[in-house]
């Protein structure tokens, strides 16, 4: 049983206005450190993540925005309550907060976990978008993985509860051993993503193949959440007449 809320209005309740809750985008950003990211790919992740927080087109996006400000919080996930905050919610509205906030993700040590469980990892950024002090104009969970749901509970029904809670759910799919791993291969992640993880107004996944792409695939996608451009169509659209992902094959 999920202990996040269904929204009335946002989701919240606070007894008096404030203008300092007030952002642009409540956004989570949820990475994979399962077992099967080596250290390496850890490292290009981090990497990835801190140069586009600071880089000049998501700062541009930040500040174009109605308010100038977002919440954004960054947590590592792997199996069932394998959930670790890196960097706590705060507002990012110039460079120096950007800064700040990138360097708590660069600064903390790197962990690895056994299992994937996509499932509580939703479950977990629903309820940290549904706990923290902040009124977003939009919510979106922003989390990337590289494997299918494989713990916790079928993983179309946590999809389902999200995006019911008003939240919109955006993928980034790592690909990078698709060309040595079978299995990866097989899978068609970037499927597995579109019809079983993502969801949502304007919900897209974005498929990082190589880690020389990494950072660019991290920047791009922080753009489209911040600016909320994509709510007319998603970015990916299923390919036409490919047979639907078994969503639940690995749950």
């Amino acid at each position: 049983m999920t202990s996040f809320a269904e929204p009335q209005r946002s989701g919240k309740f606070h007894t008096a206005y404030s203008a300092d809750a007030e952002v642009d985008v409540e956004l989570v950003l949820a990475v994979d450190i399962s077992q099967s990211m080596d250290r390496d790919e850890q490292e290009v992740q981090r990497a990835g993540y801190v140069s586009a927080l600071t880089s000049k087109e998501v700062l541009a996006a930040i500040r174009e925005g109605p308010t100038g400000r977002i919440a954004v919080t960054y947590f590592e996930w792997g199996g069932v309550g394998e959930h670790f905050t890196v960097a706590e919610w705060s507002i990012i509205q110039d460079e120096a907060t950007a800064a700040a906030f990138a360097a708590r993700i660069a600064e903390a040590p790197l962990r690895q976990v056994q299992r994937t469980s996509i499932f509580a990892a939703l479950e977990k950024s629903a309820d940290l978008i549904a706990s923290n002090q902040y009124e977003g104009l939009r919510r979106v969970i922003d989390i990337s993985g590289d494997g299918p749901n494989n713990q916790g509970g079928t993983v179309t029904d946590m999809r389902d509860k999200v995006i019911s809670a008003g939240v919109t759910i955006n993928g980034l799919p790592l690909m990078m051993k698709s060309e040595t791993s079978a299995w990866q291969a097989m899978l068609h992640l970037d499927h597995y993503y579109e019809d079983c993880v993502i969801g949502g107004p304007g919900a897209f996944a974005i498929p990082v193949r190589s880690k020389d792409g990494f950072a660019d695939a991290i920047r791009m996608k922080l753009v489209l959440e911040i600016a909320g451009l994509m709510e007319d169509q998603p970015l990916i659209m299923p390919a036409a007449g490919r047979k639907m992902v078994s969503c639940n094959l690995f749950d």
